[in-house]
């Protein structure tokens, strides 16, 4: 096999929180030998599914207290993305949230939820998983998280105050997503996304 020269520069950058200066390697010229073929529009249309899904009850996100109605609209993407549906609360601006934020602008599998809290206890009394989102003790690491084997309900709470007190016994189980910023935690639709992911196996 031919050896590829492989040549970088150095540069100082400057930290804009420390004002420090630190050395970073930038490459000027490196060869992979690897050629990568995106796919094409046509390829990707014929790998997926040609209309929405139908309610599979597999897999439901329920951010059932939202601040930010932007969230619900890019996980209602996420939810079609992964094959999950998503349980919205009774607020009067949520239709208008989720319309605006549907960019697929096709129908999406939502269940509208009247009395969270009992829709909760319904859910679990029925046999499914209720997973909460949050920062607790003997929470499950997001990379430690399986499959869900399961119908599993994602219990997402408030963007500032996380789920409320008397949700809390209504979880089976709750899984953590590490940080390592100043940040207190994710937003509603990234952090819902993440677990989803990992819910259906996709990552």
């Amino acid at each position: 096999m031919a050896r590829v020269r492989r040549e970088r520069t150095l540069s100082n950058d400057v930290c804009d929180d420390c004002g420090g200066e630190w050395v970073h390697q930038r490459p000027v010229s490196e060869p992979t030998g690897r050629s990568i073929r995106l796919r094409s529009r046509r390829e990707l249309r014929a790998s997926r599914r040609p209309r929405g899904h139908r309610c599979w009850d597999h897999l439901i996100a329920a951010p059932l207290w939202p601040l930010h109605g932007a969230n619900l609209g890019t996980l209602l993407r996420t939810c079609d993305a992964v094959g999950a549906c998503l349980a919205v609360p009774p607020f009067p601006w949520v239709p208008e949230a989720l319309a605006r934020g549907n960019t697929l602008r096709r129908p999406a599998c939502v269940h509208r939820v009247g009395r969270p809290l009992e829709w909760l206890a319904a859910q679990r009394a029925a046999g499914s998983r209720v997973l909460g989102v949050e920062l607790a003790e003997d929470a499950i690491r997001l990379a430690d998280l399986p499959a869900a084997r399961r119908r599993t309900v994602v219990l997402l709470g408030h963007e500032q105050t996380g789920i409320p007190p008397e949700a809390l016994d209504l979880l089976d189980d709750v899984v953590e997503i590490p940080m390592v910023g100043i940040g207190a935690s994710l937003n509603v639709a990234v952090a819902g996304s993440l677990v989803l992911y990992k819910l259906a196996g996709l990552c």
